[in-house]
């Protein structure tokens, strides 16, 4: 680490603390050239794959984005705030987890329409008609027919 003060290279750790949430690491450091002391922050830096659209064009990931989109689909319906934020977390979990800098839009599309379907039904349904581009009543039938069949042992 490098003394911001006269920028020499040899610095050395006198203290080392771990935050409270155990997710920040405070160093305390001394300069080997001037001696003047400084102190250093190390977090952790999740970054989230880029999101690779049906058109090959690639863009950075949005989380507004994927939040309208659920709350769209599950706007009047009984579904608690709380849950909808749960399921926003399991699916960006599942994108930082994956291990991918690239991701394509369609797989973020499957993990919408799992925990959707996992929460409400309907909100499924409406989903499903804009993401799976719905044109006629025919795919409408089998898109509840698959949600119907679900509860059938």
């Amino acid at each position: 680490m490098k003394c911001p003060f006269c920028q020499h290279a040899d610095t050395q750790v006198l203290d080392t603390r771990v935050s409270e949430e155990g997710d920040v690491i405070r160093r305390r450091r001394r300069c080997g050239k001037c001696d003047k002391r400084f102190t250093t922050f190390e977090r952790i830096e999740l970054v989230m794959p880029t999101v690779v659209k049906k058109d090959g064009s690639r863009t950075e990931y949005v989380a507004a984005k994927l939040r309208g989109s659920l709350m769209l689909a599950l706007r009047k319906r009984p579904v608690a705030a709380a849950s909808a934020d749960a399921a926003i977390l399991a699916i960006e979990e599942k994108l930082l987890t994956s291990g991918k800098r690239e991701i394509d839009s369609g797989y973020i599309g499957e993990l919408v329409m799992q925990e959707l379907k996992r929460l409400d039904k309907i909100a499924y349904i409406r989903f499903a008609s804009v993401y799976k581009n719905f044109e006629d009543l025919a795919e409408f039938q089998d898109a509840i027919a698959e949600v119907g069949n679900e509860r059938k042992p």
